[in-house]
């Protein structure tokens, strides 16, 4: 498990094979969990990586049990999801 925070807003979270899910939306810190948008559009991308943007109904949720490693441009996840 890696702790959570909002500084991992607009990563990219990827999966075990290095294939990208989406971009972090927003992160709860308190209940570690991150809101992932799967497919993000180009601007989407540039909003969220500016650190602008929310979580929306359509946001996949990511608990930080699942989260493997973070680095500074991406989350990854043990197991596809």
């Amino acid at each position: 498990m890696s702790v959570l925070s909002t500084e991992d807003e607009g990563k990219f979270l990827m999966d075990a094979q290095g294939e990208q899910i989406g971009i972090v939306t927003e992160v709860d810190p308190e209940a570690q969990v991150a809101y992932v948008e799967p497919e993000p559009d180009l601007t989407e991308a540039w909003i969220q990586g500016l650190g602008f943007g929310d979580a929306d109904e359509d946001d996949i949720e990511v608990s930080g049990d699942a989260i493997e490693t973070i680095t500074d441009t991406e989350l990854r996840v043990a197991v596809d999801l």
